[in-house]
C-alpha cells in the first residue's frame, strides 16, 4: 500500500525577486524549530521577472531565474530534506501569463496564426461574429484608439537577429514572416544600384521563398511542420545575408525606418497599417476587450490567457518539469490553482494523480491518490467538494470563513443591519445584489463569454425544428439571466456520465430562478436551456450533434465561475460592507455569523470526509490579515458604541467631503467601510491603547486600500 505524506503544519513563501530560493534555504532550520512540516511555496517557474506573485507564468517547465538558478532550488530542497520536510508546490494549469515575450507558446501562435504549432493549446476563437477577426487574435493593450496610437509612432517596426518585430512601449510582437516582403520590397528598391552584385540576387531568393512559405491561415499538420521550418531557415539567411553584405542590413534598416512614419504627416503611416493589418493579431484600445476579446483569459485579465489542459499535448508539456520534480522527491504535495477554470476538472485530477504515481513509481492507490493535493475550491453555503475527486481537500477558505464566522456575536444582526442601513440610507438585499452585479460583470467585463454561449446554444436550436424558432436575444438573455442566479461558481457534469443530484439541484434552482425574475421572456426558451444543461438532449440528434450540445455544457461550466467571482468576490463585496470582515474569498457576508454548534458540526464534517484538507486563518489571497479582520468583528459585541462612534465620525469628517460630478464623494457605503477599515488596522502602543496619531505611510496605505475598493 502506497502511503501519502500528509503535512502537519505548513508556511506559505511568497517567491519574487525580493524573496529566493537562497533566501528559503537560510530560513529551513527556523521553520523546523517552529513545527513546521512542509514549505507552502508559492509558483515559482518562469514568469515575468517583476512579478511579485508568479501566477502568470509563461514557461512551466523553467524555473523563475528572478528566484534562483536550478541549483539554488536545489540546494533549498536538500536543506528542506535534511529537516524530514516536504515541499507543497503552488500549480498553474489554468492559464500562463502572455504579457512577456518569454511565453514562446504565445509568440508563435501571434507569429503564425492558425498555423502555429501551438494555436490548439489555447482556447481561441477563430471564426468569431466580427468577421475583420477572423484567424486572427484580439489585443486589447493600446491606451487610445488604434489610429491615435498609430499617428503618434507610438507602434515602431524594429529588425534583429533576421526578424522583424513590432514594439508598443515594452510590449513586443512578432511579424508574420510571409508579411517580411512588405519591407523587403522596399529594401530591395532601395538596392537598385547593386542589382549585378551576387547578394543582390540572393536577397531575392529569400523574398521568393517568403511566397512560398504555407500560409499563416493552414491547417494541415504537415503544411504547419513545413511553415516552422521553413520561416526559421528563411530567417537564418536574411540574418547571414546582412552579415556578408552590410548594404543589405542598411536597405532594411533604410526601410525600416519608412514603414515606421512620420509623426506629423499622416499619410507616412500607411505601409505601417497595411503592414499590420496583415499580423495574425489585431491591436486594438484596451477599452474594446470586453465585447470583441476571442481568446479565453483567467477572468477579464488580458494579460492571462487560459491554455487547453484537456489536450494529451498541453497537459504533457506543461507538466514535464512538474513531474521531474515530483520524481526526485523535491515536490511531495500540490496545489492547484482555479480548477473551476478547467474543461474538465475530474478528468485532470485523475490524470495528475495517475502520472504522480508513474513518477514516483509506485502502484496507483484504491482512492486514486498518489500524492498530497489540495484545490482551489471556493465552496458555497452547503456545497460540499465533489467526493469523486482524488484529492485531499481544499486550500482551506472554507475553514477561515467559519473561523470568522464563529468570531461574530449573531444576537447582534439586527442591530449592527439597523446601523448600517440608517448609516447608508438605504437597504441591500445580498442576493438582488449578487444578481444585480453578476449581470453587470456580464455586460461589462465579460461580455463576449457570454455572447459566446448564447451563440452556440442558437446554432444548437437551429439544428432542431422543434426549437429553431427561439431568437438568438431571447436563448443569450436566457443564458445571462440563469448564470446571474447561479448560486455555485461552477456544476461538474461530465459527458457519459450520470448527472450528480447536487448538480441537477443547482441547475434546477438556478433556472427556475431565472423564470421568476424574467416572466416576459417564454417558458419553453428556459425549459431548452434546462434540458441541454442536464444532457436531456433530444433523441433524434446524432453523434456529431450530441458531442456539440456536450461541448456547450462543458463550456457553460467553465464561464459560471469567472462571472460568479468577479460579480461576487471583486465588485458586492466592496460593496455590501455591513462586516467587512466577512467579505473575504468564499465568505458570505449575508449570514451573521455561525453558532459555535455548527462550527463543531463543520468541523467533524470535515473530519469525516476530508481529514487532510488544509485548515488556514488567512492566505495570499486575503483582503485582511487576520489581527485586521479579528478586530472588525468585535465591532458584532459593541453595536451601541459603533453607531454612535459612525455619527461623531460623520459629523467630524463632513467638512472633508467634495461634490464630484453632483455626488458626494466619498458615498455613504465607502464611508462606512473605511472606518470599519481604519478601525482594523490603527495602530496600538505596547499596553494595547490606540497611538494619537499616526504617520504619513499608515495614511498612504489606508489611501491606496480605498482606492483600490472603489475601484472595484
Amino acid at each position: 500500500m502506497t502511503t501519502v505524506r500528509i503535512p502537519t503544519a505548513t508556511y506559505r513563501l511568497q517567491f519574487n525577486k525580493n524573496f529566493t530560493f537562497r533566501q528559503a534555504r537560510e530560513i529551513v532550520t527556523y521553520l523546523h524549530h517552529l513545527g513546521i512540516s512542509d514549505a507552502y511555496a508559492s509558483p515559482y517557474f518562469q514568469a515575468g521577472a517583476e512579478s511579485l506573485h508568479g501566477y502568470d507564468i509563461t514557461d512551466h517547465n523553467k524555473f523563475n531565474a528572478a528566484i534562483g538558478s536550478r541549483e539554488d532550488y536545489d540546494a533549498w530542497i536538500a536543506e528542506l530534506h535534511a529537516h524530514s520536510m516536504g515541499q507543497i508546490a503552488d500549480f498553474v494549469p489554468n492559464h500562463v501569463g502572455i504579457n512577456d515575450p518569454q511565453n514562446v507558446w504565445w509568440q508563435d501562435v501571434l507569429e503564425n496564426g492558425p498555423s502555429s504549432l501551438y494555436a490548439p493549446y489555447f482556447d481561441i476563437d477563430w471564426r468569431p461574429l466580427k468577421t475583420d477577426l477572423h484567424d486572427k487574435v484580439l489585443l486589447p493593450i493600446l491606451g487610445d484608439q488604434y489610429g491615435r496610437v498609430l499617428e503618434r509612432g507610438e507602434l515602431r517596426i524594429h529588425f534583429d537577429g533576421g526578424s522583424f518585430s513590432l514594439t508598443y512601449f515594452d510590449h513586443v510582437f512578432p511579424i508574420a514572416p510571409g508579411t517580411y516582403r512588405y519591407i523587403l520590397e522596399l529594401a530591395l528598391e532601395n538596392l537598385a544600384e547593386f542589382r549585378e552584385e551576387d547578394f543582390y540576387a540572393e536577397f531575392q531568393s529569400i523574398r521568393t521563398a517568403l511566397e512560398y512559405l504555407p500560409r499563416r491561415t493552414e491547417t494541415d499538420p504537415e503544411r504547419i511542420k513545413e511553415r516552422a521550418r521553413e520561416k526559421e531557415i528563411i530567417k537564418k539567411r536574411l540574418e547571414r545575408r546582412c552579415a556578408e553584405a552590410p548594404q543589405v542590413q542598411r536597405a532594411i534598416e533604410k526601410s525600416v525606418e519608412m514603414i515606421n512614419g512620420h509623426i506629423g504627416d499622416p499619410r507616412s503611416f500607411d505601409r505601417l497599417d497595411e503592414l499590420l493589418n496583415a499580423q495574425s493579431y489585431r491591436l486594438a484600445f484596451w477599452r474594446v476587450a470586453a465585447e470583441e476579446i476571442n481568446y479565453r483569459r483567467f477572468f477579464d485579465v488580458n494579460d492571462l490567457a487560459a491554455i487547453r489542459e484537456e489536450l494529451p499535448e498541453v497537459f504533457d508539456a506543461a507538466h514535464k518539469l512538474l513531474f521531474e520534480l515530483v520524481a526526485s522527491g523535491a515536490v511531495t504535495g500540490l496545489r492547484i490553482d482555479h480548477p473551476d477554470g478547467l474543461y474538465r476538472p475530474l478528468e485532470y485530477f485523475e490524470k495528475l494523480q495517475s502520472r504522480c504515481a508513474k513518477a514516483l513509481r509506485v502502484p496507483l492507490a484504491k482512492d486514486g491518490r498518489a500524492i498530497y493535493l489540495i484545490v482551489e475550491k471556493i465552496l458555497t453555503g452547503d456545497e460540499q467538494l465533489p467526493k469523486n475527486w482524488p484529492v485531499h481537500g481544499t486550500t482551506g477558505y472554507d475553514f477561515a470563513n467559519q473561523v470568522a464566522g464563529v468570531l461574530v456575536d449573531h444576537n447582534a444582526e439586527g442591530a449592527i443591519s439597523k446601523i448600517f442601513k440608517r448609516f447608508v440610507g438605504h437597504s441591500l438585499h445580498f442576493g438582488h445584489l449578487v444578481y444585480a452585479k453578476k449581470r453587470l460583470v456580464m455586460r461589462i467585463s465579460l461580455a463576449n463569454e457570454v455572447n459566446v454561449l448564447g451563440n452556440m446554444v442558437d446554432r444548437l436550436s437551429e439544428q432542431n425544428r422543434w426549437f429553431r424558432d427561439y431568437t438568438l436575444e431571447a436563448l443569450a438573455r436566457a443564458v445571462r439571466e440563469t448564470i446571474a442566479c447561479f448560486p455555485v461558481y461552477r456544476t461538474y457534469l461530465e459527458p457519459g456520465k450520470p448527472v450528480s443530484e447536487e448538480d441537477r439541484a443547482v441547475i434546477e434552482r438556478a433556472v427556475a430562478a431565472a423564470k421568476r425574475r424574467n416572466p416576459a421572456i417564454e417558458e419553453s426558451v428556459f425549459n431548452f436551456l434546462l434540458d441541454l444543461l442536464l444532457f436531456r438532449f433530444p433523441e433524434n440528434l446524432d453523434e456529431d450533434q450530441r458531442a456539440a450540445h456536450a461541448q456547450f455544457v462543458l463550456k457553460f461550466q467553465q464561464f459560471t465561475g469567472p462571472i460568479m467571482a468577479k460579480g461576487v468576490e471583486d465588485t458586492v463585496f466592496y460593496i455590501y460592507n455591513r462586516l467587512a470582515a466577512l467579505n473575504e474569498v468564499g465568505g458570505e457576508p449575508q449570514l451573521f455569523g455561525l453558532s459555535v454548534e455548527m462550527f463543531h458540526q463543520r468541523n467533524l464534517g470535515r473530519q469525516h470526509d476530508w481529514p487532510a484538507s488544509l485548515l488556514a486563518t488567512s492566505t495570499h489571497d486575503s483582503k485582511r490579515s487576520e489581527d485586521v479582520r479579528a478586530r472588525m468583528l468585535a465591532i458584532s459585541e459593541i453595536p451601541p458604541l459603533w453607531g454612535r462612534s459612525l455619527q461623531k465620525w460623520r459629523t467630524t469628517n463632513r467638512r472633508f467631503k467634495k461634490q464630484i460630478d453632483d455626488a458626494e464623494a466619498p458615498d455613504a457605503g465607502e464611508e462606512y467601510l473605511l472606518y470599519q477599515t481604519l478601525l482594523g488596522t490603527w495602530p496600538v502602543d505596547l499596553d494595547g491603547a490606540p497611538v494619537p496619531s499616526v504617520g504619513p505611510k499608515f495614511v498612504a496605505r489606508i489611501q491606496r486600500y480605498m482606492a483600490k475598493a472603489l475601484k472595484e
